[in-house]
């Protein structure tokens, strides 16, 4: 496989069809090694338009999901950024080459040190990677973030991240239940003000601490 000619054709054939026409988060996924993130065992899928399963039930974003995170938060050169759900540490390489440090919490140990491996060999050097339960915020590194990104769904929209926003922040998370969520973009406009806007339709795995609500069938 011609991996560059791979890359570039997911980003012209996937991302950008997509609606991803920021030229940063464009040139960011074309540059980004993405195959250096993806089990071995699914290795000739890394530039497929599909969740490519890492184990432990989770999975790796689609590509178009990805590229329309990104180009949603808008991020710039010195933003500090919180990425809750590390998983192959593919997103997190692309959010660290828009911003600035990227502190990345996964619950399982065996993803964040596989992270910090593929995030070695790809060059990425201003990301602090930690494994720890987020549901309800992370506070371990510091209290604020101008940018944060959940890669998980909640059943129903809690507060718990936006508010560690910093004046002008913007939080990325996916609300509702299969088979139909909405990706939202929060942005923190004063100390108790924030808008919330609904992007587009998707479907990602819980947050462990997020998942629905048991049905009950009488």
């Amino acid at each position: 496989m011609n991996l560059d000619q791979a890359r570039f054709n997911m980003v012209e054939q996937q991302v950008r069809p997509w609606d991803v026409l920021d030229p940063k988060v464009l040139d960011v996924m074309e540059n980004v090694p993405r195959e250096l993130f993806v089990p071995r065992a699914h290795a000739k899928l890394a530039y497929a338009d599909l969740e490519i399963p890492l184990g432990q039930g989770e999975s790796m974003m689609r590509p178009t999901v990805e590229g329309r995170l990104l180009q949603a938060l808008d991020i710039q050169p010195r933003d500090v950024i919180l990425e809750i759900g590390t998983g192959s540490g593919y997103l997190t390489a692309c959010l660290a080459r828009l911003g600035g440090q990227v502190d990345s919490i996964d619950i399982h140990k065996t993803f964040t040190r596989a992270a910090k491996k593929h995030l070695d060999k790809a060059g990425i050097t201003h990301v602090h990677l930690e494994t720890g339960n987020a549901a309800e915020g992370w506070t371990g590194q510091r209290g604020h973030y101008d940018v944060i990104a959940v890669t998980a769904s909640m059943a129903r929209y809690r507060d718990c991240f936006e508010r560690q926003l910093s004046p002008g922040g913007r939080l990325f998370v996916v609300v509702g239940e299969a088979p139909v969520m909405e990706a939202m973009l929060v942005t923190r406009q004063g100390e108790n003000e924030f808008t919330r806007h609904t992007l587009f339709e998707t479907s990602l795995k819980p947050l462990t601490g997020f998942e629905p609500r048991p049905q009950f069938i009488f």
